[in-house]
């Protein structure tokens, strides 16, 4: 593999729409409730595609150092135990996404300043910064996160509930308590892909000390708690349109559920945890997939 193949193995481009479904729905609801701004939309966009690569390359890293990286490992090889990129190089591209992020973000809040005082801004620069944090301290630090279970509640927030209403919030500078139901569909679809890579690598992170939740509370009642996940998702799609409940197109994202339900069913007939890493990307995509059936819904 040449090096340039190498890093764009490394940026994972396929967990880019995954990362994509929170700023996109954040944007529709704005534009059903009369606010849009291009710019806000496009920088929105780009920082959150620098917070994924971020977040990609960190775990490349966080992962090879522990040791979670090795060959019993059911996923694809990782761009720093491939040998092709060194660690080092790899803290270097690291640092420069680090810094990408903020510039983005930064960018990003002076364009809403139309709308935000500044302690609002100082508020959402606060959360930019955590979200950098979380995205880094996901596999690499003394004491990783994703290490000790912790990861499925960072996901649910970061890729639900600070994706969907904070990007929202920069188009109105306002909150709407319903907000919440559909950033948690996002977020808990987005736990659901993670809860999957977790069942898939439940051996080798039980081998290598990766205490993800799937590892302390062990495959079957993972399963259950996909189920849980996938359910409790659509419900608050459900709950949201019925409060706000205009006219049957809001419905279009019923098209999604589908697709939903038949990758929940695989999971819950899964013997073999290897046989789940196609799902990974299917259920990525149909979560974007809702994301857009919804938010698309929303403002017909």
């Amino acid at each position: 593999m040449s090096k340039a193949k190498a890093w764009i193995h490394a940026f994972r481009l396929r967990t880019l729409p995954l990362a994509l479904s929170n700023i996109f729905l954040g944007s529709f609801l704005a534009i059903s409730n009369g606010h849009f701004s291009v710019k806000i939309f496009l920088l929105a966009t780009l920082t959150t595609l620098f917070l994924q690569i971020l977040s990609n390359l960190a775990n490349d890293l966080g992962d090879s150092i522990s040791g979670a990286d090795n060959e019993e490992r059911v996923g694809p090889e990782r761009a720093v135990q491939s040998g092709v990129i060194s660690k080092k190089e790899m803290i270097r591209m690291v640092v420069v996404f680090v810094f990408l992020s903020l510039i983005s973000g930064l960018y990003l809040l002076w364009e809403a300043l139309q709308l935000l005082s500044y302690n609002q801004a100082l508020i959402m620069f606060g959360i930019g910064v955590l979200a950098i944090g979380a995205a880094i301290n996901y596999t690499v630090g003394k004491n990783p996160y994703g290490y000790n279970g912790f990861g499925d509640l960072f996901v649910f927030i970061f890729f639900g509930l600070a994706g969907v209403v904070g990007t929202y919030f920069l188009y109105t500078g306002e909150l709407n308590w319903t907000i919440f139901l559909p950033a948690s569909s996002v977020g808990l679809l987005s736990v659901g892909v993670l809860n999957l890579n977790n069942m898939r690598d439940v051996e080798n992170d039980t081998k290598t000390g990766k205490r993800t939740l799937v590892v302390k509370i062990g495959a079957r009642k993972a399963r259950i708690y996909h189920l849980f996940l996938i359910v409790i998702a659509m419900s608050a799609a459900c709950a949201y349109v019925m409060i706000h409940w205009n006219s049957y197109t809001q419905l279009l994202f019923l098209l999604s559920f589908p697709l939903l339900i038949r990758s929940l069913l695989v999971v819950l007939k899964n013997k073999e945890a290897k046989m789940l890493d196609p799902e990974l990307k299917k259920l990525a995509l149909s979560t974007f997939f809702f994301s857009l059936t919804f938010g698309i819904g929303m403002i017909l």
